[in-house]
């Protein structure tokens, strides 16, 4: 079965029959719906209030409990956010969403934020790479700026379009996490890469190429997504990228178990639904091979707090 990690609910009372006959149509089975953003999102037309965008997301997908999950967009200047992420995590919402139109995510109010979510034990979605959204606003998306995520235990997070176009930032920033676990082992943050374009055709071929053959062990942590719109799928725009991707793939040499990663069990275990932590293999800079495995779970001294 494939799954579309990336879709945006922009509309409130849609009809989740409607996505679900869509995408059946473009070969997917469901995938992660994305509330409407929040009201301090300034990018993309406004938002809603906390409680609107929650029981709108958490009512579209509550029909197809195992098909379609519902993630929360939230943004650190809300009033009571971290109380709001609480409250979220308990009413059914399975993550987190985050756009920094306006903020660099290692601020202050965005770790303590993002610390919030690791304690729900919760992934987040943050969008990287330039932003399309009439504001001058992408150089808070530089990936090389989630490197703080590193400190933050029991985070799991994606960075969606693999920061195009600074994808080879993006894959580098990958590879130094798995280095770090090897430094590190009391680590348990974890990267996930979300190639929902992002990449227009063009540099499609060269970042599956970059991922897929630069050796850093990426098996468990792809994740395949369409940007598509929740309340009006366009089934043509995501099997034209399956199609893309799938040609590559086989001119790539990617082995089918690891298409079957990307396409659904790493979505799976991005959202906590099947194991967590897995064992990477690391090249490190002599040579040598060894094998790492971020630890799961949140460290005693949050617990504490």
């Amino acid at each position: 079965m494939r799954y579309d990690a990336h879709m945006h609910l922009w509309t409130a009372n849609a009809s989740p029959d409607n996505l679900m006959k869509a995408l059946e149509k473009a070969g997917m089975n469901g995938g992660i719906v994305l509330s409407m953003p929040s009201e301090q999102y300034a990018g993309l037309g406004g938002g809603a209030p906390y409680e609107e965008r929650l029981a709108d997301v958490l009512r579209f997908t509550r029909k197809y409990p195992d098909r379609l999950y519902p993630i929360l967009w939230v943004h650190p200047d809300e009033e009571e956010i971290l109380a709001k992420i609480e409250d979220a995590a308990g009413r059914g919402i399975m993550g987190f969403k985050l756009i920094c139109n306006s903020y660099y995510i290692y601020e202050d109010k965005s770790m303590r934020l993002l610390e919030q979510i690791a304690k729900t034990g919760r992934p987040v979605v943050c969008h990287s790479g330039i932003l399309w959204d009439g504001q001058v606003s992408s150089a808070y998306n530089k990936p090389i700026n989630w490197e703080h995520c590193f400190e933050i235990s029991g985070l799991r997070f994606a960075l969606a379009h693999c920061s195009w176009p600074w994808y080879d930032e993006c894959i580098a920033l990958y590879g130094k996490f798995l280095d770090t676990y090897s430094k590190r082992p009391e680590l348990s943050a974890e990267m996930f890469l979300d190639i929902t374009p992002g990449t227009p055709v063009p540099y499609r071929r060269d970042l599956l190429t970059k991922l897929h053959t630069v050796g850093y062990d990426v098996k468990h942590n792809i994740l395949f997504g369409t940007d598509g719109a929740a309340n009006d799928y366009n089934e043509e725009w995501a099997r034209k990228w399956q199609t893309i991707d799938d040609a590559l793939y086989e001119e790539i040499g990617v082995d089918k178990e690891t298409v079957n990663c990307i396409y659904e069990d790493n979505l799976k275990r991005f959202l906590g639904l099947e194991q967590g932590a897995v064992t990477h293999k690391v090249t490190l800079l002599d040579g040598r091979v060894v094998e790492v495995r971020q630890q799961e779970g949140i460290s005693e001294a949050q617990k504490r707090e």
